[in-house]
């Protein structure tokens, strides 16, 4: 029996060179002879299953040392074979290989989940030193949760779970998709079997009503393509997958037959140019539906995905998401990082433009990965920075300067400040996205670009802990809540979903508020009319900063003309021939400007919720301070409106906030 499965197994690997064969043959007739007469809970042969990861290795078109580490990489653990014995006979690559995924057997531990994660730690960092580790890792987890049959129960479904937890999004951060896809259905399968079947039985029952419409739709899509010259292309129609559908129904709370984008259709081309006029072509034959187009390839996911995505009313006015790309884009889409190896000379992934491409896509992920590798390093609690923010799905903002900052999705303002410096979390007051003051709290979307608000007198508060979502900026505010408490208030720990009534957190009675402004960062463009006169040269003054609204007057310079400051700035009792150089001005504007006084309870996001209730009448905040006081907060807000009664329409709906005590003009 043994022969046969090994016969069968070399067979696979026919489009290797010879030598290559060779070795890998050799590997395999080694791991059989190693693992012996050994057998699976399923009383198979063990050699199934290192024969089975070589497979799952040669399908990826993975290269040859990766390939006998897969099928050798439980002996060590499984027999006496050690690293050295491996080094001696296959090489350096293949036993630092095998020694990534080896399991800490011996690890002086009776916890098995502190011994598997440990395991995940080790796996990370050998990643970070040879990616090759985790295409063999996610193999073997591939094979193994093909084959959980044998398990108890209870066993399966903490395996599954941890797949579905690291493994699936793991692949999916690497680009595998075709993998990632497999891992998260035969999870969902052990999770919640009843599930599985009911999604996967309506698929199936519509089966043929699915293939008759997506081959229509490819028929006028090839039609509508050849008009315009574009015959080289391939246009493939799937059905989502089973644990797609089950997040799909989960996220929307509809029943299944109320999903209707469970269709999809990939249309591949030659280039980029054929692409955008494809997605052209799409639009102009079916109704494209608002909001429902991305540019992926304008702006790649951070695992190197590339196409164009679009939902359309199809025929018979029915939804499909329809996903356009080239050759190129498709081969990492499904492959992802082990394109890197593939030796499948059909897709040219040894020869032109795959190999540049390849090597601009495949550095990205290697700084990636030892990215990570730095961070779990560093972290204490590095299984939830695993689950909770490496691989959940992420989203990419900039920095004003353009700097990239790569996040997981629903992450805050807060997480991006300590994502840039943890000082810079730690003083932060507000923050804009695209120029708009925007809530501590609310999650970024993808490319917006943010910018963060700072003060020296700004520190953390205990609310901070709930706006953070990524477990290395909750850890740096619990840090400075700890250092920075009075000594006989209780220190703050983070609450475990299993520890609620156990732990109480303390929360401080004054949020550390005390004298935070807001000043447009925007540059001032009111005008003025200086001596009846509005066509004159001036400047603003940089040390009282006057806004709109404000008492203001002009001192005359020489060679500046004239500089606008507020009445009351300290320096201009200081200036040269003040009383003979300052002239009367004022504000030349059709706005109406008012300045307000406020009282309200403690609330971080005041500034964000005043702001939005201005702008929601259409009108501006210009400027605002606030300060800590016995009754809570108080503060002076200066807005501007076009009209009297766009002005009351503001003060009413700032009224409205459920933190304001009471506003008053002035």
């Amino acid at each position: 029996m043994h022969d046969d499965l090994l016969r069968v197994f070399t067979q696979k690997a026919y489009l290797y060179s010879t030598e290559d064969q060779k070795k890998i043959c050799a590997a395999a007739y080694y791991a059989d002879r190693l693992h012996g007469d050994q057998k699976r809970k399923s009383g198979e042969p063990y050699i199934i299953h290192p024969l089975a990861v070589g497979s799952i290795l040669i399908q990826l078109g993975m290269d040859r040392d990766t390939i006998c580490a897969g099928l050798l990489h439980d002996v060590v653990e499984d027999t006496e074979c050690t690293l050295e014995d491996l080094e001696r006979d296959f090489g350096k690559e293949v036993a630092i290989m095998v020694d990534g995924v080896t399991k800490i057997s011996k690890l002086k531990s009776e916890s098995k989940s502190l011994q598997e994660a440990e395991t995940i730690r080790k796996m990370f960092f050998a990643m970070g030193k040879d990616m090759r580790v985790i295409i063999i890792k996610l193999s073997d987890k591939l094979h193994n949760m093909r084959t959980l049959g044998a398990l108890a129960p209870q066993r399966q479904k903490e395996i599954a779970q941890d797949c579905l937890d690291i493994f699936a999004p793991l692949a999916g951060n690497l680009g595998i998709s075709w993998l990632k896809t497999e891992l998260e259905d035969l999870s969902l399968k052990t999770l919640k079997p009843d599930t599985y079947q009911y999604i996967n039985d309506f698929l199936l029952s519509k089966k043929s009503e699915y293939n008759a419409y997506l081959k229509k739709v490819q028929n006028d899509l090839l039609k509508a393509c050849a008009k315009v010259g574009i015959t080289n292309v391939q246009i493939k129609g799937r059905v989502k997958h089973v644990y797609s559908v089950y997040l799909k129904i989960k996220r929307r709370k509809k029943e299944i037959d109320e999903i209707f984008d469970i269709l999809g259709v990939r249309v591949i081309c030659q280039s980029t140019t054929e692409c955008y006029t494809i997605l052209g072509i799409i639009h102009q034959t079916w109704h494209p539906i608002e909001g429902r187009f991305k540019d992926y390839i304008a702006m790649p996911k951070t695992n190197n995905y590339q196409s164009l995505h679009t939902t359309v009313l199809g025929p018979d006015s029915k939804h499909l998401e329809i996903q356009i790309r080239t050759q190129e884009m498709d081969k990492t889409a499904e492959e992802g990082v082990a394109a890197h190896w593939s030796y499948k000379a059909s897709s040219g992934s040894e020869a032109g433009a795959w190999k540049n491409y390849d090597a601009v896509n495949y550095n990205k992920i290697i700084t990636k990965i030892k990215n990570w590798s730095k961070e779990i390093e560093q972290n204490e609690d590095y299984m939830d920075e695993i689950k909770n923010e490496l691989l959940k799905d992420s989203i990419v903002v900039f920095t004003p300067q353009g700097r990239v900052i790569e996040l997981p999705v629903g992450a805050t303002a807060l997480d991006f400040a300590y994502k840039i410096h943890t000082e810079v979390g730690n003083h932060c007051t507000g923050a804009k996205a695209d120029s708009s003051i925007i809530p501590l709290n609310k999650p970024l979307e993808n490319t917006q670009v943010v910018e963060i608000l700072t003060s020296p007198s700004a520190h953390p508060h205990h609310s901070w802990l709930e706006y953070a979502k990524t477990p290395s900026a909750k850890k740096k505010i619990m840090a400075w809540l700890n250092k920075n408490q009075a000594e006989n208030t209780p220190q703050i720990v983070e609450k475990k979903k299993d520890d609620d009534k156990k732990t109480e957190e303390v929360k401080p009675l004054i949020p550390i508020m005390q004298g935070i402004k807001f000043i447009p960062t925007d540059r001032n463009t009111s005008s003025v009319i200086i001596s009846n006169e509005s066509n004159v040269l001036f400047d603003f003054a940089k040390c009282c900063n006057p806004v709109h609204g404000d008492s203001i007057v002009a001192y005359i310079t020489r060679g500046r003309g004239y500089v606008i400051h507020r009445k009351d700035c300290k320096n201009l009792k200081n200036m040269s021939e003040a009383e003979k150089r300052l002239v009367p001005v004022e504000w030349d504007s059709n706005e109406l400007v008012r300045r307000f006084k406020v009282t309200a309870k403690m609330n971080a996001e005041l500034f964000g919720e005043i702001d939005g209730a201005v702008k929601k009448q259409n009108g501006r905040l210009i400027s605002g301070a606030l300060d800590v006081a016995p009754e809570g907060l108080v503060g002076t807000f200066t807005i501007s409106a076009s009209s009297e009664g766009d002005l009351k329409k503001m003060v009413t709906s700032i009224r409205a906030l459920p933190s304001i005590i009471r506003i008053q003009g002035f």
